[in-house]
C-alpha cells in the first residue's frame, strides 16, 4: 500500500516538473472543448447518450485490463473503432447546432444584417398574447432575428400583412384555416401563417412536472434550437404565456414581463456587425437565462 502510494506520488511529482506555460494552454485547450461539449449537450437526449458510451467505455477498458477474458477483449478491440465511427451519426443534430453557432460566430469582417427586425410592433404582440390568453386561445408566433426562416416560411401560407393584435387574433381564432401552426414575423411584417416547425428532441417537456404542454410548445422549442428565433406561445389548456429561445423557456409571463424581455432582444444594435454584432446579439440570451433563474 505504501509502496503504491509512493509511486503515485513520484509519478505526479514527475508530471508537475514537466509542466510550462505551453502544457498549461494545451490543458486549457482541452478542457474548454470538454467544457463547451457538455454545455451544448447539457439538457438533451444527447447527454443520456454521451453517459451510456462513456460508461461502455470505461466498463470495457477495465474488464479488458483482465488476461483472463481473452475473447471479451478481442471484442472489446474489434467494436470499439465502430463506436467512434457511430458518434458522428448518433450526435448529428448536435453537431449540426455547434457548427451553425460557430458559422454565426465566426463572421469577422462579415458585415451585420440591417437591424429591421427592431421594428417589431412589440405592443401590437403583447396585447394580442393577452387577449388570446384571455380567451384561451393557442398560439405560436415566431419572430425573426438574424437567420433566415425562409424554409419554414415556404411552409405556410404567405401573407406579408402589417402585425396588429386584430391580425393576430384573427388568425389564431379556433377552427379558421390558419389557426394551426406558426406565423412567423419579420419586422414590422407578418410573413406568413400556418408553417410547420421542427418538433424539439431535448426532452426538457418530458422532464417538466406539468404536462400541459404538447405540440405547440415541442415546435417553440425546436424552431429556437435550431435558429436564433424568439417564440412567444400561448397555451390552449391554460393560458399560460411563455417566451422561448436558445432550448430554454419561460413561462407564466404577465404583459409587463413579455414587453421587457421581447424589447431587450429587439433593441436597435450600433455598430457595423461582425463579431461585436454576433456578441450583442448573444447577450439577450444570458439575460433571458438569469431571468429564467429567478422565475
Amino acid at each position: 500500500m505504501e509502496t503504491g502510494l509512493i509511486n503515485l506520488v513520484d509519478n505526479l511529482l514527475f508530471i508537475f516538473r514537466r509542466l510550462n506555460w505551453l502544457s498549461l494552454v494545451d490543458l486549457s485547450l482541452v478542457a474548454l472543448i470538454f467544457f463547451a461539449i457538455l454545455h451544448l449537450l447539457r439538457e438533451t437526449h444527447a447527454m443520456v447518450l454521451l453517459r451510456g458510451v462513456l460508461v461502455l467505455v470505461v466498463l470495457g477498458s477495465l474488464l479488458r485490463s483482465l488476461d483472463v477474458l481473452p475473447a471479451f477483449s478481442w471484442l472489446v478491440q474489434t467494436t470499439l473503432p465502430a463506436l467512434v465511427l457511430a458518434i458522428p451519426v448518433i450526435f448529428a443534430p448536435e453537431i449540426r447546432r455547434a457548427l451553425e453557432q460557430l458559422g454565426r460566430a465566426g463572421s469577422l469582417g462579415v458585415a451585420a444584417k440591417s437591424p429591421v427586425d427592431s421594428q417589431l410592433n412589440i405592443s401590437a404582440l403583447v396585447t394580442a398574447a393577452l387577449k388570446l390568453s384571455d380567451r384561451r386561445h393557442g398560439a405560436l408566433i415566431v419572430i425573426r432575428r438574424q437567420d433566415n426562416l425562409e424554409e419554414y416560411i415556404q411552409t405556410g401560407v404567405s401573407l406579408d400583412a402589417r402585425v396588429t393584435a386584430e391580425l393576430l387574433l384573427q388568425v389564431f381564432y379556433p377552427n379558421t384555416p390558419l389557426h394551426d401552426g406558426a406565423v412567423i414575423i419579420g419586422g414590422p411584417k407578418l410573413i406568413a401563417a400556418a408553417c410547420v416547425m421542427p418538433l424539439s428532441a431535448s426532452g426538457v417537456l418530458a422532464r417538466s412536472p406539468e404536462r400541459q404542454m404538447g405540440l405547440r410548445h415541442r415546435a417553440a422549442l425546436g424552431i429556437s434550437e435550431v435558429t436564433d428565433a424568439i417564440v412567444v406561445v400561448v397555451s390552449e389548456e391554460t393560458g399560460v404565456i411563455s417566451i422561448v429561445h436558445g432550448g430554454r423557456m419561460i413561462r407564466r409571463l404577465d404583459g409587463d414581463r413579455l414587453e421587457n424581455i421581447l424589447h431587450t432582444f429587439f433593441t436597435p444594435t450600433v455598430g457595423k456587425g461582425g463579431f461585436g454584432a454576433w456578441l450583442k446579439h448573444r447577450l439577450p440570451k444570458v439575460s433571458l437565462k438569469n431571468r429564467e433563474g429567478g422565475s
